[in-house]
C-alpha cells in the first residue's frame, strides 16, 4: 500500500511538472507582467568608495533595506533600513520615504539621495542625516556638482543653481519660452543627453543656450479638453531652418556668465562638451550642418576666446561624434578621443595642443564604452565587441603599449563595476541560455564569490528553440539572424513566418543576451501560436563598422530591404517554411521598414503591422534625417526613392498602421499622409491612432494594442 502511494505521488509530481512546463503566454503576460518574468537582480549593487566592500538593496516598501558584505567574508549584514532613515527624517521634520531611496556614494562614510525636491546626506559612521540641497519642487534637469553640495537645475526655460545654505541663484533670464537654457539640444543626437556641465572642481557651470525662435512650429492637438486645443512644438524638418546653439560658462564665485565665441555658421552642431581637469579650458566638437566635417576646438574658459582648433575629421558621408573627451588621470594635458575614422570606433590619445600621440586600440571590432582607469592611471577599462559582434566583454588596455587583457572570459553580455583600486570587479552577465549571473572577480578576472545566479523565469513556459546564425547577402556580407521556432516544431510541416524588424542606425537586434522584455515575450507567444519568428540585422544597423553602417547613406530603405530579402530567400530554401505566408512587424524605423517591405518586395509579405512609422523623410527632423539622407534639396532622387507615398499602389496585403496622436519624434503627418494616399488610390488600410500617446504606447492602452496586433496576424496570416 505504501509502495502504491509512493508511485501515485511520483506520478502526480510528474504530471504537475509536465503541466508547469506547458504554460502558454498571454497578451497580459507580454504587456502587464513582463517585469515579473525578468531574471532576478541585485538592486543598487555597487562598491563603497575606497573600500573592497559592496552594497545592494532588498525588500519592498518601508521594509526595504541596504545590505553589505566584503570579498573575503561570506557574511551579509544590514547596513541601514528604510525605517531607520525615516526615523532620522522625522526628527528633522522632513517627509518620510516609501522605500529605500536611490543612493549615490559621496565617500566611504556618506551617501546621498533625493527625496522629492530635497537632497540629503547620510553619514553611516556618525549616524547623522543632513539636508544638503533644497531645489524648487517644479525643477527639472537637476544636475549635482561633483562634490554633491550644489545642484544646477532648470525651471521652465531658464537655469538656476542651488548653493549650500539654501540660497538659489537664477543664472539666465530669457523671457521667450522658445529660448532654452540648460536643456538638451540638437534633439538629443550626437550623444547629447543633457544641457548642464559642472566643472571638475565645482567652480563653474557650462550650459547650452538654444534659440528656437526661427524654427517652424509644428502642431500637436491635446484632445483631453473640450474643445481640444493646440500645442505647438518646435520641429525643424529636413532642409528647413534649424535652431541656433551657443555655450555659456557661469562662475559660482563671481556670478557672471561668459559666452564661448563659437562663431558661425549659427546652425552648426556643438557636442562632446568637456572640461579640462584644471578648469582652464573647455572643449567642443563643432560639426557642420552637412555633418561631414568635425573640428575639435579648445576655448579659454575665463574669456570665451578660441584658443586653438586641435584637429579635424572629414568623411564623404558623415562624421558622428558621440562622446566627450576622457582625460588621463593626473595628466591635465592628455585625453582620449573616440572615433570611427579608420572604419571602427577606437581610442586615440591626444595632448591638449592637438598632437596625436598614438592610436590605443585597433582592429575590425568596436569599442562600445570607456569604463574608467585603474588606480595607476596607466590602464583603461573598456567594453568592446572584440570577441564577437554578439558579445559585450570587458578588457584592461595598457595606454602605452595597447596590450589588451580580457577580464570577462564567458561569452555573453557583461556589465562591470570596478572598486576604487581596481582590485575587484562586480560582473553581471547573461547570455542566450543564462538569465543572469553576478560574480565578484579579482583583478585577473577569477571568480572570488558568486553573488547571484538567477533562476530561469521562463522555465514553466512552453518555449521553442532559438537559433542565432549568419547568412550572406548578395554581396557576400555576413548578416546575423535569429530564428525562434514553435515549441512543438515538426520539420515535416509548413510554418508561416513573422519578421520582426528595426533595421535602422544605432540598433543591433541580434546579440548574445537572455531573452527578456516585451518584444521577446511577444515573439515566444507568437511562436506558441504556430509562427516562426525571424529577425535579421541588415546593413545600416550598429556595431559592424562604418562601411556596414553607411551603406544606406542617401538611400534609406533600399539596401535594408535588399538585405531583408536575403533573409526571405534563405527561409524559402527551408522545407518547413511556407513561403506564401510572410508577415512583418516593427516600430519607428522598424515601422518604416515594415511598410517598405510591404510595398517594395513584389508582394512577398502578406501581412504587416507597425507603429510610429516614418513614411517620408522630408517629414523627419534635421539632425537625424540629414545625417543619413542629406537635404531634400540636395538629394531629391534619394528622398523620392525612400518616400513610401510613391509605392502605395503596390499595397495588396493587409497592413495595420499605428500612431500616437501626440508623437513628437515621428510626427503624425507621416502616417496621416499615407492614409490620404491610400484613400486617393482606393487601397484598403487598417489604421489605429492612440490618442495622447507619444512615440510609444504605454499603460493599459498597450494591452489593447498588442491584443490587436496579435489578432491581426492570427486572423490574416
Amino acid at each position: 500500500m505504501k509502495k502504491m502511494k509512493a508511485v501515485f505521488l511520483i506520478t502526480v509530481l510528474f504530471i504537475i511538472q509536465l503541466s508547469a512546463q506547458q504554460k502558454l503566454f498571454t497578451v497580459e503576460d507580454v504587456v502587464l507582467s513582463g517585469f515579473k518574468l525578468a531574471p532576478a537582480n541585485l538592486r543598487q549593487l555597487n562598491f563603497i568608495p575606497n573600500t573592497d566592500n559592496y552594497v545592494w538593496s532588498e525588500g519592498t516598501g518601508d521594509k526595504s533595506f541596504l545590505l553589505y558584505s566584503a570579498p573575503k567574508n561570506s557574511k551579509t549584514d544590514t547596513l541601514l533600513k528604510t525605517s531607520d532613515l525615516n526615523s532620522f527624517l522625522t526628527k528633522i521634520n522632513q517627509k518620510t520615504l516609501n522605500s529605500f531611496p536611490q543612493i549615490a556614494w559621496k565617500n566611504k562614510d556618506e551617501f546621498c539621495f533625493w527625496n522629492g525636491s530635497k537632497y540629503y546626506t547620510f553619514n553611516i559612521k556618525y549616524k547623522k542625516l543632513s539636508l544638503t540641497i533644497d531645489v524648487n519642487e517644479n525643477a527639472s534637469a537637476r544636475v549635482l556638482s561633483p562634490d554633491g553640495n550644489m545642484a544646477a537645475f532648470t525651471l521652465d526655460n531658464n537655469l538656476f543653481v542651488s548653493l549650500p545654505g539654501g540660497k538659489t541663484i537664477q543664472i539666465t533670464d530669457d523671457k521667450d519660452p522658445n529660448v532654452l537654457n540648460g536643456q538638451s539640444v540638437h534633439r538629443d543626437e550626437f550623444g547629447i543627453n543633457g544641457g548642464i556641465f559642472w566643472s571638475p572642481k565645482n567652480k563653474f557651470i557650462a550650459f547650452y543656450h538654444m534659440d528656437q525662435t526661427m524654427v517652424t512650429d509644428y502642431p500637436l492637438v491635446d484632445l483631453t479638453t473640450t474643445p481640444a486645443h493646440l500645442v505647438n512644438i518646435k520641429y525643424p524638418m529636413t532642409g528647413q531652418t534649424s535652431h541656433q546653439v551657443k555655450v555659456g560658462i557661469y562662475s559660482i564665485e563671481t556670478g557672471k556668465t561668459v559666452w564661448l565665441k563659437t562663431g558661425e555658421p549659427l546652425d552648426q552642431y556643438l557636442t562632446s562638451l568637456s572640461w579640462s581637469p584644471d578648469e582652464k579650458y573647455f572643449f567642443i566638437a563643432h560639426l557642420n550642418r552637412d555633418q561631414n566635417h568635425l573640428q575639435l576646438k579648445k576655448y579659454d574658459a575665463a574669456t570665451g576666446e578660441l584658443n586653438k582648433t586641435l584637429f579635424e575629421e572629414k568623411n564623404d558621408k558623415y562624421v558622428e561624434p558621440l562622446t566627450p573627451l576622457t582625460f588621463i588621470p593626473n595628466a591635465d594635458n592628455k585625453f582620449i578621443w573616440q572615433s570611427q575614422r579608420n572604419g571602427f570606433n577606437h581610442l586615440y590619445l591626444y595632448d591638449t595642443d592637438g598632437n596625436l600621440i598614438k592610436q590605443i586600440t585597433d582592429g575590425k571590432w568596436v569599442v562600445l564604452s570607456i569604463n574608467g582607469f585603474d588606480a595607476s592611471g596607466k590602464n583603461i577599462f573598456i567594453v568592446s565587441t572584440k570577441e564577437s559582434p554578439l558579445d559585450r566583454n570587458y578588457y584592461r588596455v595598457n595606454i602605452e603599449s595597447g596590450k589588451m587583457e580580457l577580464i570577462t572570459s564567458i561569452s555573453g553580455t557583461h556589465s562591470i563595476i570596478a572598486n576604487s583600486t581596481s582590485d575587484y570587479f562586480i560582473d553581471s552577465y547573461n547570455n542566450q541560455s543564462t538569465p543572469r549571473v553576478i560574480n565578484l572577480l579579482d583583478k585577473k578576472g577569477k571568480v572570488v564569490k558568486n553573488l547571484l545566479t538567477a533562476d530561469n523565469p521562463l522555465k514553466d513556459y512552453k518555449i521553442g528553440n532559438t537559433k542565432i546564425f549568419t547568412i550572406k547577402n548578395d554581396e557576400g556580407i555576413d548578416l546575423y539572424c535569429r530564428m525562434i521556432t514553435p515549441p512543438d516544431f515538426d520539420s515535416s510541416k509548413k510554418y508561416p513566418v513573422i519578421f520582426y524588424v528595426y533595421g535602422g542606425p544605432h540598433d543591433q537586434e541580434i546579440t548574445n543576451v537572455f531573452p527578456s522584455g516585451r518584444y521577446f515575450l511577444w515573439f515566444y507567444m507568437m511562436a506558441q501560436k504556430g509562427y516562426i519568428v525571424f529577425t535579421l540585422d541588415n546593413r545600416g544597423s550598429a556595431n559592424r563598422g562604418l562601411e556596414f553602417e553607411q551603406a544606406t547613406f542617401r538611400h534609406l530603405g533600399t539596401v535594408e530591404v535588399k538585405d531583408q530579402m536575403a533573409g526571405v530567400n534563405y527561409l524559402k530554401s527551408l522545407t518547413y517554411v511556407d513561403g506564401s505566408r510572410f508577415g512583418v512587424y516593427g516600430w519607428s524605423y522598424g515601422g518604416f521598414m515594415t511598410t517598405s517591405l510591404m510595398l517594395r518586395t513584389n508582394n512577398t509579405f502578406k501581412v504587416g503591422a507597425c507603429g510610429g512609422a516614418v513614411i517620408d523623410w522630408k517629414f523627419y527632423e534635421v539632425m537625424y534625417g540629414e545625417r543619413y539622407m542629406d537635404t531634400p534639396q540636395s538629394n531629391p532622387d534619394g528622398y523620392k526613392e525612400a518616400s513610401l507615398l510613391n509605392y502605395v499602389q503596390n499595397l495588396n496585403g493587409k497592413l495595420l498602421l499605428v500612431h500616437g496622436t501626440s508623437d513628437p519624434t515621428v510626427v503624425w503627418q507621416n502616417t496621416l499622409s499615407f492614409v490620404k494616399k491610400c484613400a486617393e488610390l482606393n487601397k484598403p488600410l487598417d489604421y489605429l491612432p492612440y490618442v495622447g500617446h507619444g512615440h510609444g504606447v504605454s499603460g493599459k492602452d498597450a494591452l489593447q494594442l498588442y491584443t490587436k496586433i496579435t489578432s491581426y496576424f492570427v486572423d490574416n496570416l
